[in-house]
């Protein structure tokens, strides 16, 4: 990944995501999710104490950070996250430092070489509190629509849990109330009235590609 010719606005938030190379599955188990989670989190800080591989076990005080996780979601072969950047390059430098990190992780694991991941990854800026609430179902139902689960609850490896309090705080690793009010009910219910929906638009998209 490489750094972007315009520079991302710190306070801002930004739709964040990148695919694997030819939709190669990058995570394939639940170690892999957990392990691409913990490092994003980390790699969060502006000044990591130690390289993610060697870090501590004991939890670290992340100081400064370059970005604020607002939402993720991890799939297969691509990641969605929401960040607010609150450092110059945060975003970049975070991407960057996790996303490496991962790759070699990946690799050694698998007797792999070569990228992992698209050249660039992919920013769309969010303009409105509105838009930031419908982005986060749009993310959070990303597993639903794919038919990985049947609700949005049975995907560990989103913040969707975290929105509905069924996280423990020391776990979590999303920071939404400052940019987000979230009654877990009234938010559970505006994420799944939209699972059919979702789905069939998922559906005629695939037809129109596939024509």
């Amino acid at each position: 990944m490489s750094y972007r010719k315009t520079p991302l606005v710190e306070g801002n938030v930004y739709h964040v995501y990148t695919r694997s190379i030819a939709g190669y599955v990058v995570f394939s188990g639940e170690r892999e999710y957990h392990r691409a989670l913990e490092t994003i989190n980390f790699y969060v800080a502006e000044h990591p104490p130690s390289k993610f591989s060697s870090r501590p076990a004991v939890e670290v005080d992340k100081g400064e950070k370059l970005a604020r996780i607002i939402a993720y979601c991890l799939m297969p072969t691509h990641i969605h996250l929401v960040l607010q950047q609150l450092k110059k390059n945060g975003i970049s430098r975070l991407m960057n430092l996790a996303f490496n990190s991962y790759s070699s992780y990946f690799n050694k694991k698998h007797n792999r070489r070569g990228p992992l991941w698209e050249s660039r990854f992919k920013v769309v800026p969010v303009e409105s509190d509105e838009q930031l609430l419908h982005l986060t179902r749009y993310i959070h139902l990303n597993p639903v629509t794919a038919f990985l689960v049947n609700s949005p609850e049975g995907w560990t490896y989103s913040s969707y849990r975290e929105y509905l309090g069924l996280v423990e705080e020391r776990q979590r690793i999303c920071e939404f109330s400052n940019c987000l009010e979230i009654n877990a009910l009234e938010y559970q219910r505006f994420v799944c009235d939209r699972i059919g929906y979702q789905r069939e638009l998922a559906r005629i998209k695939n037809l129109l590609i596939d024509e």
